[in-house]
C-alpha cells in the first residue's frame, strides 16, 4: 500500500512539475496575429528588440488577406487561444469590445502613462475607440494606412508622351487633381504602345470575394461626398447612400473599370494591382500606402521610375481608410506579457524605428516631426491622406 501511495504521490508531483513548466513556458511566449503582408515582416524584425529586452519569445501567425477576416473572427468567436495580441481591422473594434474579445485598455494606459493624445486623432477614432469617438480604448493605434495611388513617373516625363497628352486634353500631363482627371489620364494610356509593349491605364480593386471592390469603389464614393446617413447616429440613410452623388460615383467607378484597366481584370485586389504595375502593364495603380516602401524599393519599377499621389478629390478630399490597431485578446493565457508588448510598442523611439523599417506609425512624435515629409517620397502624401480618411459605417 505504501508503494502505491508513493507511486501516486510521485505521479502527482511529476504532473504538477510538468504543468508548472508548461505555464512558465507559456508566460515566456506570445503569439501576435495579423495579415500576411510587407508590414508584418517589418514587425517581426522590430519585435526582436522586445524579445531581447523582455526575455519573451515572440511567435507570429500571419494569414493571407483574403482569408484574414474569416480566420481571425472565427478564432475570436470560438474563444480560441491562438492569439495573445491581434492587429485586427478597424471595423472589428465594436465586435471585439461588445463581445468581450478585446481587453479594455484604459486602466492600463493610465497606469503606464500612455496617452491617446500622443497619437493622430483619426487613428485613435478609427482604430481604438468604442463606441466610436468615446474615451473607451480597446486597441493602440498600430498601423496607419489609406488607399492611395502610384504611377510610372518615367512614362509621364517623356517629352513625346507629354506632347501627345497636351494635344489631346489641352493641359500638362501631371498628377491628377480630380477623379475625372484621373480617368482622362487612364484613358490616354489605355492601349498605348510604350517601348514595344501595349500598356493600360490603371489597375484598380475589383475583387468580390472579400472587401476588394468595396475598398476601391469607396475611393470614388467618398470623393464625391458619399455619406452613410444624413445625420450621424440617426440611421437616416434615405437620400444619403442613394444620393445623386453616390450614383454618379459608382457609375464613374464602373466606367473606369470598363475603359481603363487591363483585359480580364475583373477580380483583382492588392496582389493583382501590384503585379500589374511591377510587370509594366499599367501607367497607374491604386493600393494601400502599406505597400509603398516595397514599391519604391523595387529594382525594376521603383526609384526614379515611380511616384505617388493621394486619392484625388471630386467634390470632397477623401481617402478610404485602411490600417489597424493592436489589441490584447481576452482569452490569452499571458495577458501581462501582451500588455508589456503594448507598452514597449507605444514608446516614441520604437515608433520611430517602426516607420523607418516599413511600418506606418500613428504616433505624433513621428508624424509631427518637421523632417517627416523628407523621410520617404510618399511621406507627405501619407500625412495628407490620413487627414481625410473615411471608414465603413460603424
Amino acid at each position: 500500500m505504501r508503494i502505491v501511495k508513493l507511486a501516486t504521490a510521485c505521479a502527482v508531483s511529476a504532473l504538477a512539475a510538468a504543468y508548472s513548466t508548461s505555464a512558465q513556458a507559456q508566460s515566456n511566449e506570445l503569439t501576435l496575429c495579423w495579415a500576411a503582408w510587407d508590414p508584418a515582416n517589418a514587425l517581426v524584425e522590430l519585435s526582436k528588440d522586445f524579445e531581447e529586452k523582455s526575455g519573451i519569445k515572440m511567435n507570429f501567425e500571419f494569414v493571407p488577406w483574403p482569408n484574414f477576416a474569416d480566420r481571425m473572427l472565427n478564432e475570436l468567436n470560438s474563444g480560441g487561444q491562438l492569439c495573445d495580441l491581434l492587429i485586427g481591422d478597424s471595423q472589428w473594434i465594436g465586435g471585439g469590445a461588445e463581445n468581450g474579445h478585446y481587453i479594455k485598455l484604459n486602466d492600463f494606459f493610465d497606469k503606464e502613462g500612455i496617452s491617446m493624445d500622443d497619437f493622430a486623432p483619426a487613428t485613435v477614432y478609427a482604430y481604438s475607440t468604442w463606441p466610436k469617438g468615446t474615451p473607451n480604448y480597446y486597441a493602440l493605434p498600430a498601423m496607419g494606412d489609406a488607399n492611395g495611388w502610384f504611377y510610372r513617373k518615367d512614362w509621364f516625363s517623356r517629352p513625346e508622351i507629354q506632347e501627345a497628352f497636351k494635344a489631346e486634353y489641352g493641359r500638362d500631363l501631371a498628377e491628377p487633381k480630380t477623379q475625372k482627371e484621373l480617368m482622362e489620364i487612364a484613358k490616354f494610356f489605355q492601349g498605348r504602345e510604350i517601348d514595344g509593349q501595349t500598356v493600360y491605364g490603371a489597375s484598380i480593386f475589383t475583387e468580390r470575394g472579400s472587401e476588394g471592390i468595396t475598398m476601391g469603389a469607396t475611393g470614388a464614393l467618398y470623393a464625391w461626398g458619399f455619406k452613410y446617413e444624413n445625420t450621424p447616429g440617426k440611421y437616416d440613410m434615405e437620400g444619403a447612400v442613394n444620393s445623386a452623388e453616390a450614383v454618379e460615383a459608382l457609375e464613374f467607378y464602373k466606367d473606369f473599370y470598363k475603359c481603363c484597366t487591363p483585359p480580364g481584370y475583373d477580380n483583382a485586389y492588392m496582389e493583382q494591382s501590384l503585379d500589374a504595375f511591377k510587370s509594366g502593364q499599367v501607367a497607374m495603380a491604386m493600393n494601400w500606402f502599406a505597400f509603398f516602401p516595397g514599391l519604391y524599393a523595387d529594382p525594376n519599377t521603383g526609384g526614379d521610375k515611380i511616384d505617388f499621389f493621394v486619392n484625388p478629390p471630386q467634390n470632397v478630399a477623401a481617402s478610404t481608410l485602411g490600417g489597424q490597431g493592436i489589441s490584447v485578446v481576452s482569452y490569452s493565457d499571458n495577458v501581462e506579457g501582451a500588455l508589456s508588448y503594448i507598452k514597449w510598442f507605444a514608446q516614441p523611439d520604437v515608433q520611430s524605428r517602426w516607420w523607418s523599417m516599413g511600418g506606418y506609425s500613428c504616433h505624433k512624435s513621428v508624424l509631427d516631426d518637421p523632417n517627416f515629409v523628407n523621410t520617404a517620397p510618399f511621406a507627405g502624401d501619407f500625412l495628407q491622406a490620413m487627414g481625410g480618411v473615411q471608414d465603413f459605417w460603424q
